[in-house]
């Protein structure tokens, strides 16, 4: 069986080398990223269960290039944040989100190509073009705030977001004191009702 679907089935054995059963050839990580960045679609399983591990194999390509190249595409705050993630009641919506923003992201790089190739030709410069920093600061930063304000829809209960460089500010004296009687006032018309 060498194919599922259009895509390549990778077969993993017990001694972590990895077959192509679509070439008929033992490959490595670094083969599978080539794959990926080619855009050629496949499915890794176990060559002995069957069982679907392209979740963790592609995180471990993730982990290899993160390791070996000194250029990490993640910054320690993003994994931070993403770690927090685990096991919390945002955990089910975060996929989709870096789904639809890499999605996204990708969408606005090609743009840009074909709009620096119609403008210069298609030129080394061009094909290799990588998308300007200030776009990709201001693309984080508008995904980051599409984000907050997604998790706040869902967490109705945590405080405002803080614009960013603002320190938050712990409640004070005065503060407590109004929610306090807030909650009275409320439990009046509670009980109120109940009469």
């Amino acid at each position: 069986m060498a194919k599922t679907d259009g895509e390549v089935v990778i077969k993993k054995y017990a001694n972590r080398r990895l077959y192509n059963t679509g070439t008929s050839t033992y490959v490595t990580l670094e083969d599978l990223a080539t794959m990926v960045k080619k855009g050629e679609d496949f499915v890794v399983q176990d060559a002995k269960s069957g069982e679907d591990i392209t979740h963790s194999v592609l995180t471990q390509i993730i982990f290899e290039q993160e390791s070996k190249t000194g250029n990490t595409l993640l910054p320690i705050s993003f994994l931070r944040q993403l770690i927090s993630y685990y096991g919390d009641q945002m955990q089910m919506v975060v996929p989709t989100f870096l789904e639809h923003s890499m999605k996204t992201f990708a969408d606005q790089q090609t743009q840009m190509r074909e709009h620096m190739t119609r403008a210069f030709g298609d030129t080394p410069l061009t094909k290799n073009l990588q998308v300007p920093i200030q776009m990709m600061e201001e693309q984080v930063r508008r995904n980051t705030d599409m984000f907050r304000q997604a998790m706040q829809m869902f967490s109705p209960f945590s405080a405002p977001a803080q614009p960013a460089g603002e320190a938050k500010k712990a409640p004070d004296a005065k503060d407590l004191d109004e929610l306090k009687e807030q909650l009275r006032a409320l439990q009046t018309r509670l009980d109120s009702l109940g009469s």
